[in-house]
């Protein structure tokens, strides 16, 4: 937690402010309200496929040993499974947990806010995470951003 802040400023605690202001969203303005069946299924298919990639990803952290929590040395750069694919599959599968929250509200209004989530983490957490991965493993952190996209 930083100083002065009454929650520690982490990526799921944004992301939980973002479902609430999507929630506040979809009850105060309504707009383009669009629940149903397709919407709902929507949803938690896209939640539950966004906890799965976080579970797997989180997996590698302790096969590589290396530090999780952002902000921290990183002592291993994962390049391995889902990181084959996507530098930050976890803040992929909590974008996608709060996307699928949005479309089980079933308003455009709440999509709109949930949106916003991904701009959010790679300002606060992505930049900073890829100049540490740069400083700690140099041109071998650089190879695998020019290889592996970042979304």
């Amino acid at each position: 937690m930083r100083s002065g802040h009454l929650t520690p400023d982490l990526p799921p605690v944004w992301a939980m402010a973002t479902i609430a202001a999507s929630v506040l969203a979809a009850w105060l303005v309504p707009i383009a309200r669009f629940g149903s069946a397709w919407s709902t299924g929507l949803g938690i298919l896209l939640a539950v496929v966004g906890i799965a990639i976080m579970a797997w990803s989180a997996l590698w952290f302790r096969r590589k040993k290396t530090e999780i929590m952002p902000r921290q040395t990183p002592t291993a750069l994962i390049v391995e499974g889902p990181y084959r694919i996507n530098r930050n599959p976890i803040y992929t599968g909590m974008a996608l947990v709060v996307l699928g929250v949005a479309f089980w509200l079933g308003a455009l209004s709440a999509v709109a806010i949930a949106m916003i989530y991904p701009f959010v983490i790679t300002a606060r957490f992505i930049r900073g995470e890829e100049a540490g991965l740069r400083q700690a493993f140099g041109f071998e952190a650089e190879r695998y951003f020019a290889r592996t996209r970042r979304w």
